[in-house]
């Protein structure tokens, strides 16, 4: 059974951060692609960033360097530090992967007050 739990979220003012966690199981988290999504309030769910089995790591322009994803393979964990957060950034934010189809986490909620 795969399942994706992330962790992390909650209330930070601006100019802030917070480190979201992503931990994995049911899956070889080693080969697997990952990602964070988000989505505001009636907006459509985006991708933030993804880091591939290789490392490779991909930022939407919006949190290009405020942002780092990473993972730790020993521990079937994906992290998402996040710096100068901003109001903009708030929403919920889901940890994604594909493995035999679209998996999500259950989402946390990131909030951030001006």
């Amino acid at each position: 059974q795969v399942r994706l739990v992330e962790s992390g979220g909650g209330l930070v003012q601006a100019g802030g951060s917070l480190r979201l966690s992503c931990a994995a199981s049911g899956i070889n988290f080693k080969i697997a692609p990952m990602g964070w999504y988000r989505q505001a309030p009636g907006k459509q769910r985006e991708l933030v960033a993804s880091i591939a089995a290789s490392g490779r790591t991909n930022y939407t322009e919006d949190v290009k360097g405020r942002f780092t994803i990473s993972r730790d393979n020993a521990w079937n964990t994906m992290y998402l530090q996040m710096g100068s957060l901003a109001p903009e950034d708030t929403a919920v934010y889901y940890c994604n992967t594909y493995w035999r189809g679209e998996r999500w986490g259950q989402g946390t909620q990131v909030i951030v007050s001006s």
